[in-house]
């Protein structure tokens, strides 16, 4: 679910799109598989069944995220939520950089560097959001559950590829919201991003939700 072979650069784009937490592990993984965690208490497993209601909740949304890379970069956009399957991140000028799943696929386009990339939304961070059916015990594995004095965070990874790196949630309380998530990848890099604002709304346009390769429309006009 975490990751799908693929450019550094690339996958570093796809993770902060998702969606979508300070890292639990702050530095680079270890390179032998670790060992597996210990199973979840009561309490904490409680804390894992109220994010998936959570998230299996979640219908039309729209808000605002900002970004921290790997180099403490930052920036920032405007993101739309529709689910199962669909959503939007548009970064704000001066970058041209979008990001849209159209239920099928993730596509990253950026106008103004003239790229394209394409992947399986079951490939990216994104499917653990946008999934028709939520499941945190299939194919993801908890593996710390955090208290704070007015939330929580959930850090899991991918059972399939245990080495590849984790994802961390961290959710406000009473009630359950989503305020940020990370993903640490193999090499120690972590990529954070924070919501600002998330809001259901209603009504968003389907255009919202796809995004075609600009190079084939460019082609297309050359050559009608």
């Amino acid at each position: 679910m975490f990751s799908v072979a693929q450019p550094r650069s690339t996958r570093r784009r796809l993770i902060a799109a998702g969606l979508i937490a300070a890292a639990l592990l702050a530095g680079p993984l270890a390179a032998a598989a670790a060992p597996p965690p210990a199973p979840l208490s009561a309490d904490d497993q409680a804390l894992v069944d109220q994010v998936t209601a959570y998230i299996g909740g979640m219908g039309e949304m729209k808000g605002r995220f900002v970004q921290t890379d790997a180099r403490g970069g930052v920036s920032g956009g405007v993101l739309f939520l529709k689910r199962p399957g669909r959503a939007r991140f548009a970064y704000d000028p001066p970058s041209s950089q979008l990001m849209v799943s159209d239920g099928a696929h993730v596509s990253i386009s950026d106008p103004r560097l003239k790229t394209f990339s394409r992947y399986p939304l079951g490939a990216t961070p994104l499917s653990l959001f946008l999934a028709r059916e939520v499941r945190l015990d299939r194919g993801v594995q908890v593996t710390h559950v955090d208290r704070f004095s007015d939330g929580f965070a959930l850090t899991a990874r991918d059972v399939h590829h245990p080495k590849a790196g984790t994802i961390t949630l961290t959710f406000a309380d009473q009630p359950v919201r989503l305020r940020e998530w990370s993903l640490t990848d193999a090499q120690g890099q972590t990529i954070r991003i924070r919501i600002t604002a998330l809001e259901p709304t209603s009504g968003l346009d389907p255009a919202l939700f796809v995004l075609r390769d600009p190079r084939a429309v460019s082609t297309d006009e050359e050559h009608p």
